[in-house]
């Protein structure tokens, strides 16, 4: 009893133990894992990106010109909303060293479909109108831009594997369909 085995005691041994202790330590104090992302989440935050900057350019428009009060107050709250998931997506995209924009090129986006994008004569088109002409071509455009942002949210919430995208593609889904069904009452009235 009490014998020390030989070698355990001496100055190499307690160095390397400290050494041994200290990378534990580290180790345990240090940040967490990363979750998994896939590609599709990668696409989710791209296409993502690019549909709010669309909408938010036609939710400006229609926020200033719509005569409807009910068009001005959904165009508020997607601005609202559009800024705070923009400032996510972009997060992801920077921490999973991704390119805010997909190469056009590479084929990223093959198989979500082909989702029409405004050109600059919608815009112009837009800013030309006025009264209920104006209202009914910023509720068409709000909707389109909504309807492509759902393509994208489902193709999240069925094959995107990183939990954080995968939640907010589940509260955004909630959130634009509440919007789309108070555009199509617009858009029926």
């Amino acid at each position: 009893m009490g014998r020390r085995l030989a070698g355990t005691g001496g100055p190499a041994c307690r160095a390397a133990l400290a050494l041994l202790l200290l990378c534990l330590l580290a180790a345990c104090g240090g940040p967490a894992a990363e979750e998994a992302f896939n590609d599709t989440d990668v696409m989710f935050a791209q296409m993502g990106l690019a549909q709010i900057t669309e909408g938010d350019r036609v939710a400006e428009i229609a926020g200033s010109g719509a005569v409807n009060p009910e068009i001005k107050a959904v165009a508020t709250e997607l601005r609202g909303q559009w800024r705070t998931e923009s400032a996510t997506l972009r997060g992801w995209l920077e921490r999973w060293k991704r390119p805010v924009e997909a190469d056009p090129s590479a084929g990223a986006h093959a198989g979500h479909g082909d989702l029409h994008s405004l050109r600059e004569e919608d815009f112009a088109g837009l800013r030309a109108l006025e009264g209920a002409d104006f209202d009914r071509a910023a509720v068409a455009l709000l909707l389109g831009n909504l309807h492509n942002a759902m393509e994208t949210i489902r193709m999240e919430a069925t094959a995107g594997s990183y939990p954080e995208a995968v939640g907010l593609a589940t509260r955004m889904s909630e959130a634009r369909q509440g919007q789309i069904g108070r555009l199509l009452a617009l858009a029926a009235g």
